[in-house]
């Protein structure tokens, strides 16, 4: 056995209050083999595994019982925990590595990759800058890197490109045990895909053990051999792959598994882990085949033409600012959007999706084209005029906390708009029309006073969604609203933007790499590849019936699991 954590309890504690982080895990991890950890935010997974390299902050997180045996030769077993900080040093990113979710914040931003994989070698292995540049450059083309990606900075690659250096790093020193957090939540489906096969790969040519943790367990079946569930800091459910896939038995594994929105037709209520925990006979209505609940709308009026829209940025510019080359992220794009439609806006990382959206509300200037809304065309009028349209046109942004204001409450933040365009007449008025968005998207009057950090992930996006609401608008984009979200609290809001829909009529668009969202929310799908409209269709015929090498890749990439 690899590793062994017995009876592992973490209290966090802040301002002498104790809250249990953890409490009582025993899992193993065999040499070899991938163990998934699966579970949504706050179950406990991270805690778990930051525990075995004593990575939480020593002033706040107490170790109160339990074990963690690390055993690199099947024989001598360490108790990691109870290793001082230079015999972990000896420990940390040589015999355990860990890849963490977010490859900018653990990148160094002033030095090249290269460099920094080169100082991680050279730290452990004692060798010199000729050798540890060799084995970076061998490194790098394992991990499907170009040997020139060592003179870059992370700032010049994408999102995968960043996660493979971290990747590249981590297996800088050959460890027996690598630790995998959520490497792809933030990543489209092809890089998401690549990324798991890379980290298969280099797991069965190293022969190490690995965790990998995920709040998706449809992501589970394509890379783990052993899974374990976790829910509120404990575990409820371990066993093989299939047998959780297949024969999952607690309800909050049964929940994971139900709540993908690619199980479901349009116009399905999703299930949500509520469904399941407060009893186990929830009845399903998951319609597969691409069969509808929902008899497919026909919609008339248009409310949005756009022509031939192109879309610029420089990429050179001379001492005098004038652009000596530029990068097109939209070229000649054209289409339509009907009142009351949703459409779904999907590709892969800078395909163009988020300009496009912005692009339609202005926040980004276009090059050339036309944008109408409701007949008028918005692409080049003035600022003070464009500004009078702006309580029409809403967006909701993909992180909920970045996109308010730390320093004031939220209802403030929801109050601002009507301040802004004088919607209402009074203040009273105006917190009575707060107090009811709230209540409309599942929050209460009393969260009027509080902050952003004072709610959770879902909850935040929520509070987005009534600010963008305020102001009722015809039209709305959703930039990857639910991307970083649970699978479950994902369901949430995807049930909550169809509700809302309905009451209030909003056109939208909606953005996202993730198809099977996109297929459950939208009426119609339009594909961008590389600032270019690959095609354009109903829901269930991009989804279902791709016509183009393009859209079939980004299908054929979507984890399935054992579904």
């Amino acid at each position: 056995m690899l590793l062994r954590i017995n009876n592992l309890t973490v209290d966090f504690i802040e301002e002498e209050e104790h809250t249990r982080a953890v409490s009582n895990v025993s899992l193993e991890v065999e040499k070899g083999k991938i163990t998934a950890i699966v579970g949504e935010s706050g179950s406990g997974k991270s805690v778990t595994a930051l525990s075995i390299l004593q990575l939480l902050p020593p002033d706040k997180a107490k170790y109160n019982s339990g074990k963690i045996l690390f055993s690199e030769d099947g024989d001598r077993q360490i108790d990691l925990l109870n290793l001082n900080s230079e015999e972990l040093q000896k420990i940390r990113g040589n015999k355990i590595s860990m890849i963490f979710q977010e490859p900018m914040t653990s990148l160094n931003p002033v030095k090249t990759c290269g460099s920094q994989v080169i100082e991680a070698i050279q730290l452990h292995q004692k060798k010199n800058k000729s050798d540890a540049r060799n084995t970076t450059i061998n490194l790098f083309r394992e991990c499907g890197l170009t040997a020139d990606t060592r003179r870059r900075y992370p700032h010049q690659l994408s999102g995968g490109q960043k996660q493979r250096v971290m990747i590249a790093m981590a297996m800088s020193c050959n460890p027996a045990l690598l630790i995998a957090d959520e490497p792809t939540t933030a990543l489209d489906v092809t890089v998401q895909k690549t990324i798991l096969e890379l980290i298969k790969n280099l797991q069965r040519q190293h022969d190490m053990g690995v965790i990998y943790i995920t709040h998706d367990l449809s992501l589970v079946a394509t890379i783990a051999d052993s899974v374990v569930v976790m829910y509120k800091g404990a575990i409820v459910e371990t066993g093989s792959v299939e047998e959780i896939c297949l024969h999952a038995k607690h309800p909050y594994t049964k929940a994971l598994l139900a709540c993908r929105p690619a199980l479901y037709s349009k116009g399905t209520r999703l299930p949500v882990v509520t469904d399941f925990t407060n009893t186990e006979s929830v009845q399903l209505s998951s319609t597969p085949d691409g069969a509808s609940t929902e008899s497919v709308k026909t919609f008339s009026e248009i409310l949005v033409e756009v022509k031939n829209l192109s879309v610029s940025f420089p990429v050179k510019t001379n001492f005098f600012g004038k652009t000596l080359s530029e990068f097109k992220a939209l070229e000649d794009i054209s289409f339509d959007l009907y009142k009351g439609e949703t459409l779904g806006v999907v590709g892969e990382s800078g395909s163009g999706k988020t300009t496009l959206g912005r692009a339609l509300l202005r926040l980004v200037e276009p090059s050339s084209g036309e944008i109408f809304l409701a007949g008028r065309n918005i692409a080049y009028i003035p600022e003070n005029e464009m500004r009078k349209l702006r309580k029409n046109i809403q967006i909701i942004f993909q992180d909920p906390y970045g996109s308010l204001n730390p320093r004031i409450t939220i209802g403030s933040a929801i109050e601002e708009p009507l301040s802004v365009h004088r919607m209402l007449r009074s203040r009273k008025e105006r917190k009575d029309k707060v107090i009811e968005l709230l209540e409309k998207v599942d929050l209460k009057s009393a969260h009027y006073n509080r902050y952003p950090h004072q709610f959770s992930g879902g909850q935040r996006q929520r509070i987005c969604i009534a600010r963008a609401l305020a102001l009722n608008p015809e039209f709305i984009v959703c930039d990857e609203s639910v991307s970083a979200l649970d699978v479950s609290v994902q369901a949430q809001v995807l049930n909550l933007l169809n509700d809302l829909k309905k009451l209030y009529g909003f056109t939208c668009i909606f953005i996202s790499h993730d198809l099977g969202v996109v297929k459950y929310i939208s009426d119609r799908i339009l594909v961008l590849n590389k600032g270019r409209i690959e095609e354009i269709g109903s829901a269930n015929e991009i989804y279902y019936q791709p016509k183009k090498a393009y859209t079939q890749s980004l299908i054929e990439a979507i984890p399935i699991g054992f579904s």
